[in-house]
């Protein structure tokens, strides 16, 4: 299959025709969503999600350097990750900018690492620069044990061969591997004593953008700042993110120990006014905010800003795929504690997984794609990530068979309380939508078309499956298979709009909260039949009609 963006990628405008012979009508779920788009019960409001608040063009840095100058050559056979690495540092000591890869096959024998903000690393097109990579990060860096004991590998869920990291959290994990212990995770880690509150939060609904604090003393507009909620004893904080349904107060949530671990929540926001004691940040509020819930703003680990990676397709070496969570990590393409980041016209071949967001948000992945011999992970997305958008990408058919036995394809993950993120366009020729457990919540699949023959993970202690809000708006799926698609039935306050018509087979759940699920089915059978085709695309432009300031 060529490079470059899905069959169904962007030229479609919104609410486009279906054809002669599928009329279109405007849904339901969608006028009454534009009426509340920021608390309607089961469609969460993504018009925002993506760096820099959705952006439609992403940052052109001013280039200042070429690889070459420092030493690549391009040949295939020389070791070039030490001459980009060079130019990446170069770069980024210099205040950024964008650091070129002219075509050819540049050998890499080692990570390949953006540390700095303010950084592009450009190739000159997907089909015409590769990074061809001979090493996995086993051998580059070391095992990567689970903090949960026994033989699995966390490069099953975690690195790149091309790193997005910022050189604290990157020292961190490296400094953890040595020790054999488990490094710090998510925005603040397991050492969240060290961050300082910046003010508390009154109480406020799930979709203001104005907050009042008690103190705006260390608060300016454009200030990068982390809302906590911590979960009470009784696990409310837990039982709302599930929709606050009968069901969820019936849970074991302290049964879920993996899950609890978790909170508090931790979700990275931009400031963009201060007035008085009013605050109004970059995006609604993805939840309430209440007293028992100790609501405040702090700071949190310093994230990588407004970098990215363009234009260049980077290949492992060939090897078969690793049992089930014993990834020796050929990883594509990772975001870890990554803001406002991006990834454009990025091909990942022969990986164990493609492109991790880890403890990342505000983030766009455009014009992606994973192909070779099959992944784990093709898309993951896990530690509280939140706000991402992944639109016109693609998983390719495996060009080898599955091993036998053993391994795992999981399709486009979600994981660990992550929210708020958005697939649209997409073309999946083998995957599914894996929801991971870790009961992420307020997530939208949009205008797919899906082989729909992967199968989700998940610890049993992670907890559910679905939080509140998850939306599946216009899926193909070729194979006619319901699981983790049709999910009007084990998903609370969910909304399934406009999919094919499918039947349960293989891996089949059950809900984990009993009672009435207050889910909503639309246009079942019937996929792009219903105005608008892409919710997502929808929210912007409501958004946009609106105005900038929603």
């Amino acid at each position: 299959m060529a490079t470059g963006a899905p069959a169904t990628a962007a030229t479609r405008a919104v609410g486009g025709a279906a054809g002669p012979d599928r009329p279109t009508r405007t849904s339901t779920l969608w006028r009454e969503f534009a009426a509340s788009p920021y608390t309607h019960p089961q469609i969460p409001y993504v018009g925002r999600a993506g760096q820099r608040a959705g952006a439609a063009r992403l940052p052109r840095h001013r280039v200042v350097a070429d690889v070459r100058a420092y030493g690549a050559k391009g040949d295939g056979s020389t070791d070039d990750a030490p001459a980009i690495n060079r130019a990446l540092a170069a770069a980024g000591e210099r205040g950024g900018g964008t650091v070129t890869i002219p075509p050819g096959t540049y050998r890499v024998d080692g990570v390949i690492r953006i540390a700095h903000s303010g950084v592009t690393l450009r190739g000159a097109g997907s089909d015409r620069t590769k990074l061809y990579a001979t090493k996995n990060l086993t051998e580059l860096i070391g095992p990567y044990g689970s903090r949960y004991g026994g033989d699995k590998s966390s490069w099953s869920w975690a690195g790149g061969l091309i790193w997005i990291c910022p050189q604290g959290r990157w020292d961190s994990l490296t400094a953890a591997i040595e020790e054999r212990a488990w490094p710090f995770e998510g925005w603040t880690g397991n050492k969240r004593d060290e961050w300082s509150t910046l003010t508390g939060v009154g109480r406020a609904r799930r979709g203001d953008r104005t907050v009042t604090v008690q103190d705006t003393s260390k608060l300016r507009p454009g200030q990068l700042v982390l809302l906590r909620l911590a979960d009470d004893p009784d696990h409310t904080l837990l039982e709302h993110m599930a929709g606050d349904g009968p069901g969820t107060q019936s849970y074991d949530w302290a049964a879920m120990t993996k899950l609890t671990s978790y909170v508090p929540y931790e979700w990275p926001v931009r400031v963009t006014a201060v007035r008085g004691r009013k605050v109004t940040l970059e995006r609604p509020l993805p939840l309430d905010v209440r007293p028992e819930w100790d609501p405040r703003l702090t700071t949190l680990v310093t994230p990588l800003t407004g970098s990215g990676v363009e234009g260049l397709t980077l290949e492992a070496v060939e090897t078969p795929q690793s049992p089930h969570l014993l990834d020796k990590g050929y990883n594509g393409v990772a975001f870890q504690c990554a803001y406002d980041c991006w990834a454009d016209d990025v091909v990942v071949r022969h990986v164990d997984n493609g492109f991790g967001l880890i403890a990342a948000s505000a983030c766009t992945l455009r014009r992606t794609r994973v192909a070779g011999r099959g992944a784990h992970h093709p898309y993951y997305c896990r530690e509280g990530s939140h706000d991402n958008l992944i639109e016109d990408f693609v998983i390719e058919r495996r060009t080898l068979p599955a091993p036998p036995a053993g391994t795992q394809l999981h399709g486009i993950n979600v994981e660990g309380l992550s929210s708020y993120n958005v697939w649209s366009r997409g073309l999946m020729e083998m995957g599914t939508f894996d929801t991971h457990r870790g009961m992420p919540f307020a997530n939208v699949r949009t205008e797919i078309t899906v082989t729909n023959d992967g199968r989700h993970g998940g610890d049993a202690i992670a907890g559910p499956l679905y939080g509140a809000r998850f939306t599946h708006w216009n899926v193909t799926v070729t194979n006619g298979r319901a699981g983790l698609i049709k999910i009007d039935e084990i998903a609370p306050y969910s909304a399934t709009a406009g999919i094919s018509e499918v039947r349960e087979f293989d891996q089949i759940d059950v809900p984990d909260f009993m009672g009435e699920l207050h889910t909503r089915l639309e246009a079942y059978g019937s996929p792009e039949t219903i105005r608008p085709r892409n919710v997502y695309e929808a929210q912007r432009a409501l958004r946009v009609s609106r105005g900038a300031g929603d």
